[in-house]
């Protein structure tokens, strides 16, 4: 069957793939038995040994020898699209305006900003004194530091309270593993402080010679210890501040908004703990604000006279308390903003006068002013369908204006400043889309789909006027659903190719994120995550019902713990979908949780269950995607991965595909693509990432017959 949309040749999926994708010889991976024995539970796993890079290093080749065979195979499927490909790459990045301007950020005597040259992947950090009118700094020129890096990170950049020194981090192998620099903002030099294996910032105390800053192991890399620096001194007596014993928390170390604490935070998924130290008092000893207790999260936030702290002690979707400064024990917490059973509390925004809550009700985010003096409340209003709204960059305490962003499905990223006291808002800067964009040429819905256990799932879509609910039409459908992150309704300049193209575009809001509250996350987690996985199907289900597309012409997409729900969907609904894009995914659940020198593992056992547990071992055998891959047909399928990634590594997604091609019994195309010099977020660049947003759209167009 042929049908002709927006004046485009479109052939049906089966159709199309027959003739178009070569016929070419799969790569075939060797099998090696390897006995997985654990609970009364005998499992051979014939691909283990691709493990042997992350634990052997360039001293094995026969792993990277295979990935190298998956991408001479996927670059030859593909390479009849190389001409579109690029054609979609130039197109995207003409979208972008490549000479611009961060919206400039007041902190401390200086105006601080970002700016892009025309033909530069990166950009340079500056700043003026007082004004924007007065002389260009510019502090990093990171264009240049990139130069002949494959893949450049820097990151964390913090000024010293007199404005003269800076700390950044480095990181030029995409580990996230960074060394720390020091840069004397009076005279250029720069040094290298010896401070490696960091998350990439520091904190400083007030003195202006004291910084904290937070060490990973560099095998799991966990965050495991806070440390104090002072400038000047060996790094090698650099001393321990606070060691984390228990494996299951990140630490992060940072300074209160009014600069009179430093904080270490220690957070697991169910529970949290707080160490507080007056920023004048460097050498002084870290105080517990409170205990952790079991299945208790709060966050500190400093006032001049009080703390405000927002938990769920008792109180699913959070409150805000407050509490002396000397008496911050749990016993000495009086409701601020008392627990409301529909609306989600998720953060608090300081100024002297003012405090912002950010919330979330009915699946939208929403602000909220709060006149400390009057006690008056005031909600900031919108008049779309599905939108997101939230609190920017607002580090000085004492102001009144207030910096928020908002965006939706058909309104670029906008930035806003609002004067608390009067209410007049002033558009900063909204996203340039180069080229031209209506956003009247393009409609927006909010829908539900009711998942089977008569929960409603909402689903944010996104396309083109004209396009028809026949039934005929291509539509991609994405989801993440973990660790309570809300995927909420945004602009994409690049989903702009896909749009008119003749795609819709949606985005389910499945269980397992935290967008209809914490309930919501809380019955996506643990022995709960099945209902994630079948949220999606459901959600996909739906959209067929309606028409707004067919099996045929539906396609998927998710990446690492979305790319589990990818595996998953496609083992337990393979036929609904006609393309599934899995990127960078964690779908050797089992293996990986029972693997504590894999990184991140034992962080993740509040969210996952620990295997070493028998129920929870069963329960996620039961959907592992690597452990359910059967003798059936599959969808077709893109799977990529970076040879260097840190938080799931390539081995998992490499397994997987091996297995699928050893077992499906399907013609369908499938393809493995390792960026090997890259690692969990691709590329560095500015423009990088789009060469694989292009290979995405163009794998999805082929499956389509769209050609141009």
């Amino acid at each position: 069957m042929k049908k002709i949309y927006l004046g485009l040749l479109v052939m049906s999926a089966s159709t199309f793939q027959s003739q178009t994708f070569p016929n070419m010889k799969t790569p075939v991976a060797e099998k090696q038995e390897h006995i997985r024995e654990i609970h009364g539970d005998k499992v051979n796993d014939p691909y283990y040994w691709m493990i042997d890079y992350f634990k052997k290093g360039k001293d094995s080749t026969k792993v990277v020898d295979y990935l190298k065979a998956e991408n001479t195979y996927w670059k030859g499927m593909m390479k009849d699209t190389e001409p579109f490909r690029e054609k979609l790459f130039q197109e995207m990045k003409a979208r972008i305006k490549e000479k611009d301007e961060s919206v400039p950020v007041f902190r401390n005597g200086y105006y601080y900003y970002s700016r892009t040259e025309t033909g530069k992947q990166y950009f340079k950090y500056c700043r003026k004194k007082g004004s924007l009118t007065a002389p260009e700094e510019v502090l990093l020129d990171v264009d240049k530091m990139a130069e002949g890096h494959p893949y450049y990170s820097a990151a964390g950049f913090s000024i010293s309270p007199d404005n003269t020194k800076m700390i950044y981090g480095v990181d030029d192998v995409s580990r996230r593993q960074y060394k720390l620099f020091l840069k004397d903002l009076s005279t250029g030099e720069i040094t290298d402080l010896g401070i490696k294996n960091t998350t990439g910032s520091a904190t400083w105390a007030n003195d202006n010679k004291t910084i904290f800053y937070t060490s990973k192991n560099p095998e799991t890399l966990l965050t495991e210890k806070i440390f104090r620096h002072t400038l000047g001194t060996d790094s090698g007596k650099d001393i321990l501040v606070y060691e984390e014993k228990d494996k299951t928390n990140y630490i992060s170390v940072g300074k209160t908004k009014n600069n009179k604490f430093i904080l270490i935070d220690s957070r697991a998924t169910t529970s949290s703990e707080t160490r507080y130290l007056d920023a004048n008092d460097s050498n002084g000893n870290f105080k517990i604000f409170q205990p952790r207790i079991n299945n208790v999260l709060y966050d500190v936030t400093s006032l001049e006279d009080k703390f405000l702290v927002t938990t769920n002690k008792d109180a699913l979707n959070f409150k805000v308390v407050e509490t002396p400064l000397d008496k911050t024990g749990v016993e000495n917490w009086k409701d601020f903003i008392p627990h409301r059973k529909d609306v989600l509390m998720e953060d608090v925004t300081a100024f002297k006068n003012y405090l912002i809550f950010s919330e979330r009700q009915n699946g939208l985010s929403q602000l909220v002013i709060y006149d400390r003096k009057t006690g008056k409340k005031e909600f900031l209003k919108f008049d779309e369908p599905t939108y997101t709204v939230y609190s920017l960059d607002n580090p000085e305490y004492n102001t009144d204006n207030f910096r928020f962003g908002y965006t939706s499905m058909i309104t670029p990223s906008s930035q806003y400043e609002q004067d608390l006291k009067t209410g007049k808002r002033v558009l900063l800067k909204q996203q340039e889309v180069l080229g031209g964009y209506n956003k009247d040429n393009y409609t927006t819905e909010r829908l539900f789909a009711t998942a089977k256990d008569g929960t409603k799932i909402p689903i944010s879509i996104v396309y083109k006027k004209g396009f028809k609910k026949d039934g005929n039409n291509p539509l991609l459908l994405y989801a993440y659903g973990s660790y309570g992150s809300s995927m909420d309704a945004s602009f994409s300049s690049t989903r702009l190719s896909l749009l008119d193209r003749g795609f819709a575009y949606a985005i389910a809001h499945i269980r397992g994120g935290q967008e209809m509250g914490r309930q919501w996350y809380e019955d996506g987690k643990m022995m709960k995550k099945k209902n994630t996985f079948t949220d999606f199907i459901d959600s996909g289900e739906y959209l067929v019902k309606e028409k707004y597309t067919s099996p045929k012409h539906l396609y998927a997409q998710g990446g690492s713990a979305g790319g589990l729900l990818m595996g998953a969907i496609a083992n337990m609904s393979p036929n609904l979908w006609n393309g599934v894009i899995s990127q960078v995914p964690f779908v050797d659940v089992v293996n990986t949780m029972l693997d504590t020198s894999i990184p991140l593992t034992t962080n993740e056992y509040d969210e996952w269950g620990n295997p070493n547990n028998r129920e929870a071992y069963f329960y996620m055998k039961s959907y592992s995607p690597y452990e359910n891959v059967e003798k059936k047909n599959y969808p077709n399928l893109l799977v990529t991965t970076g040879l260097h990634d840190s938080q799931v590594q390539y081995f998992e997604p490499a397994k997987w595909v091996a297995k699928l091609r050893d077992m499906k019994t399907d013609k369908n195309v499938l393809l493995l693509k390792t960026d090997m010099e890259y690692g969990h977020g691709g590329a560095s660049g500015r423009f990088d990432y789009l060469k694989d947003v292009a290979l995405v759209y163009a794998f999805m167009f082929k499956l389509e017959g769209i050609t141009k």
